[in-house]
This record gives structure tokens, C-alpha cells and sequence, in this order.
């Protein structure tokens, strides 16, 4: 097992961890909580694989557990975010009312070429050059009565058309939302 002090973070990282730990020591679904914590909380909104190693370390549990939650739930990030996140509903229901139509849109409006993205249309992330958008597709919002739908800095968008999808992205680039 690791030994967390051999695990390189800034101080103020190692003991925020350390707090949630601490905090939630005990509690069922500590893991998943204290792991969306340290997201939240970072400015790129992602784990970084140290912080992830020094939480394995501290909690006493193997690494391959924490990245095998964080690799099951979607909402967990393995890379830098942008500063907003555009997300578009890839379900059957979304699908079949145009949500590749809006996910083609977004791309091209931010100027996300294919070879920028990970995964497949039905799977992506992309995050613009700038850093200042990402844009995900998700398997399912359980919002199949909206389809399509989209969430725009976790705002959920539902009949969501390609143009007010576009005026919503433009808003933000104007800092305007």
C-alpha cells in the first residue's frame, strides 16, 4: 500500500483531503462524497491522479478502488475542465429528436475539430484550446419527456433547439450568463 507522505501535493491540498477524511470518516458513500468534494473544489473542476493517490493513501484503501469509482460515474473528470461545460444528451429518446444535430452545432460553433476529442459521438469529451469550454455528451439525463436536452453550467435545457443552444454558448463566450 502507498504511504501517503510519499505522494507530492501542496500542503493546503493535503490537508484539505485530510479534513474531508476526517469529516467523513465512517459515513456510508464517504468515497463518492469526499471525491466530488475535491472536485468541486478544484479550480479546473478534475481529479488529478495525485490527489486521487494521496486519498487512496490516506483512506487506507487500494488506488484501483478510487479510479474505479471514478471511472464508473460520469460525473467525475480525469482531465481539466473548461470554465464552462455544455453538455448534450446522447439517450435514444434525445438521439431521435436532434441531439446530434445540437452536439454538431456546439462543436463547430467553439471550433471543436474530431481529432480534439476523446471517444465517439456517443461518448466525448473536448475541451476548446483556450480552456474556456468543454464540451461532453452524456449516455442519458433521465429527461427523456425534454429530449432533446442539453446542460449548460448544470442547467438543464430541455427542447432545447440548435439556435437557443447557440445563444446560450454565446452568452457565456460575452460573459453575459
Amino acid at each position: 500500500m502507498m504511504v501517503a507522505d510519499s505522494v507530492e501535493l501542496k500542503r493546503e491540498d493535503r490537508e484539505f483531503i485530510d479534513s474531508l477524511v476526517s469529516k467523513h470518516r465512517g459515513r456510508p458513500g464517504v468515497l463518492l462524497t469526499i471525491l466530488e468534494s475535491i472536485q468541486e473544489n478544484h479550480p479546473q473542476r478534475y481529479l488529478p491522479e495525485d490527489f486521487l493517490e494521496y486519498l487512496a493513501a490516506r483512506m487506507g484503501i487500494p488506488t484501483a478502488q478510487v479510479y474505479s469509482v471514478v471511472t464508473f460515474y460520469s460525473l467525475f473528470n480525469l482531465k481539466p475542465q473548461g470554465r464552462h461545460t455544455v453538455c448534450i444528451c446522447r439517450g435514444t429518446a434525445c438521439h431521435t429528436r436532434g441531439s446530434l444535430r445540437l452536439l454538431e452545432g456546439v462543436r463547430l460553433q467553439l471550433g471543436l475539430r474530431q481529432e480534439e476529442e476523446e471517444g465517439s459521438a456517443d461518448k466525448m469529451t473536448g475541451t476548446t484550446a483556450d480552456g474556456n469550454f468543454t464540451v461532453r455528451t452524456v449516455a442519458c439525463f433521465g429527461q427523456c419527456a425534454l429530449a432533446p436536452v442539453a446542460e449548460v453550467d448544470h442547467q438543464i435545457l430541455g427542447h432545447v433547439s440548435e439556435r437557443a443552444l447557440e445563444r446560450e454558448v454565446e452568452h457565456l463566450r460575452k460573459g453575459r450568463r
